[in-house]
């Protein structure tokens, strides 16, 4: 089965989470707090968490029945100092089914050394290790309650 490929542009206009996606068929980004609720503000508060939440991804360049997501988090201060700086949450991962690669979760805590009153930049890379060209990338600016 062929599936064409994708490239555009999504964006939340209640909280500016944006995302830019080539390669890759993505049908939905949320930005949700700890209980899965929808967020309509990027106020967070400290100590909470929240995510970005892709579902529907598709067109992965499969191997072997499997594909292989890569998923990098960073989030940085007004000033551009890394706060958390993961190149790849699946560096060890052995692949996965197509269905269980179409809904991925990046979480970010929100605690130390982050501050109240402060504002810092959130940016999640979803890439296919198999088609280098292929990846979503969101960002959003969150600021901490």
């Amino acid at each position: 089965m062929l599936v064409a490929c994708s490239k555009g542009i999504k964006k939340d206009l209640t909280t500016g989470l944006t995302t830019r996606y080539n390669g890759f068929a993505v049908e939905e980004i949320l930005l949700v707090d700890s209980t899965d609720k929808t967020l309509t503000s990027t106020q967070v508060p400290l100590d909470s968490r929240f995510s970005i939440v892709m579902q529907g991804i598709a067109n992965y360049q499969a191997k072997d029945d499997k594909v292989f997501p890569g998923l990098s988090l960073s989030v940085t201060d007004s000033q551009g100092n890394a706060v958390i700086n993961e190149a790849d949450l699946f560096s060890t991962s052995e692949g996965y089914s197509p269905e269980d690669a179409s809904v991925l979760r990046a979480t970010v805590t929100v605690g130390s050394p982050m501050q109240s009153g402060q504002t810092y930049h959130c940016k999640v890379r979803v890439f296919d290790k198999q088609k280098a060209e292929s990846e979503i990338v969101s960002e959003v600016d969150f600021t901490v309650q």
